[in-house]
């Protein structure tokens, strides 16, 4: 059975109908009095992933290559089974020739289908994944800053634990946050920000109404411009590229 998963877009109570990402049509982004929501869909339905090894190096890296650039991805230590996922993923090749398949402007860019490879055009993507989901881990001191690597997942009715797809992850590219934003954004959603954090969003940018409710297991530390050509990419309805953006992944050894 094919389940649903969600990436939960501000709300209008968050950050308010006048301060939606600029760029974004109604196709994109619908306000509500409550929450906005970007659906994509996955075949991810059992809750353990595969034995995966025991030490990983810290600080691991990956390569991801696309015809817009390259990424070198950071995997944070701190999200081990996120991270020790991926890096399996990875060394299988299972995200060798996938698409980004969702891309909105301003928010994020979205892969990991393994149903992407070889798709039709016009072809509805979003569904697939190796059959498992992952623990949420989340922290407090991993945001949804720029270049943040996260793990999609299933909504909360149905995903109480918030546990994440198998595979599928998105990058952020979002958008300045001002101080009022911010604020607002931590009022409605508990979270507290470090000096160091609230700088990072008012000069960088991010989407920090996804705090606390997806896990962040890495971050680009190369290729943020790679992020920007990708989002600027025109899309059809349902966000997918028209012109294929494929992706290759590698790991970087120490």
């Amino acid at each position: 059975m094919k389940n649903t998963f969600f990436l939960f877009i501000a709300a209008a109570l968050i950050l308010g109908a006048c301060n939606q990402p600029s760029g974004t049509d109604s196709k994109q982004t619908q306000s509500t009095s409550e929450e906005t929501t970007q659906t994509i869909q996955t075949n991810d339905t059992m809750d353990t992933p595969e034995q995966t090894p025991a030490e990983t190096p810290a600080g691991q890296k990956v390569k991801l290559s696309t015809k817009f650039g390259d990424m070198t991805l950071l995997l944070y230590d701190e999200t081990p089974q996120h991270r020790d996922n991926f890096l399996k993923l990875v060394r299988e090749g299972y995200y060798n020739g996938t698409l980004f398949h969702r891309v909105i402007r301003d928010f994020m860019i979205q892969g990991g289908d393994p149903d992407s490879k070889g798709a039709a055009p016009g072809q509805r993507l979003g569904s697939g994944g190796p059959g498992y989901t992952v623990p949420a881990e989340f922290n407090p001191a991993l945001i949804h800053k720029k270049g943040a690597l996260s793990a999609a997942r299933q909504g909360d009715q149905m995903n109480p634990q918030r546990r994440a797809s198998g595979s599928q992850f998105y990058i952020v590219q979002g958008r300045k946050t001002t101080a009022a934003e911010l604020n607002n954004v931590a009022q409605q959603t508990g979270a507290f920000y470090t000096p160091e954090q609230i700088e990072i969003y008012q000069n960088i940018g991010g989407t920090p109404f996804l705090d606390t409710q997806y896990t962040v297991f890495g971050e680009v530390i190369s290729g943020l411009e790679v992020i920007d050509k990708i989002a600027a990419v025109h899309t059809a309805p349902g966000d997918r590229p028209l012109e294929d953006v494929s992706m290759t992944m590698t790991i970087i050894q120490k």
